[in-house]
């Protein structure tokens, strides 16, 4: 057996929530991530999870501005809504992602359409305000 281990991705979104327990349900739930770890706080809040999209991840932690890192970042409601970031996930199929994120209650931000530059995509908002975006177009 080698000794070498697969690399999938070595960019991964950190994001906070305030309730990240409900957030990683919903994020499986309407999205399709997959819940590949997941630590608590001794008061039941989220230290640290990761959750998986095909061959990549995002990690998840609850709100704490207390923290070095916490101190940096501000949530969608403390800036009106909006967004400095956000994620662009590439899927096979957008409508069927679609059709999941807008029955779990994601806010569509920008329809599902066909781009000028190849793919088909759609924009929308988490029930905390972060804003995602799947699409067929694979830069690669």
């Amino acid at each position: 057996m080698s000794s070498e281990r697969t690399v999938l991705a070595t960019v991964i979104p950190c994001l906070r929530y305030r309730d990240a327990s409900r957030a990683v349900e919903w994020l499986c739930a309407a999205f399709g991530f997959t819940r590949h770890a997941f630590y608590t706080n001794p008061d039941g809040t989220v230290a640290h999870a990761q959750l998986a999209f095909d061959n990549s991840m995002i990690m998840i932690g609850s709100v704490d501005n207390s923290s070095e890192w916490g101190k940096l970042i501000r949530q969608p409601d403390e800036i009106g809504g909006a967004e400095t970031q956000s994620a662009y996930i590439v899927v096979p199929n957008a409508d069927v992602v679609y059709a999941q994120a807008k029955s779990s209650g994601a806010e569509i931000l920008i329809d599902i359409k066909d781009e000028d530059y190849g793919g088909r995509g759609f924009t929308c908002r988490d029930p905390e305000g972060h804003i995602w975006n799947f699409g067929t177009y694979n830069p690669w």
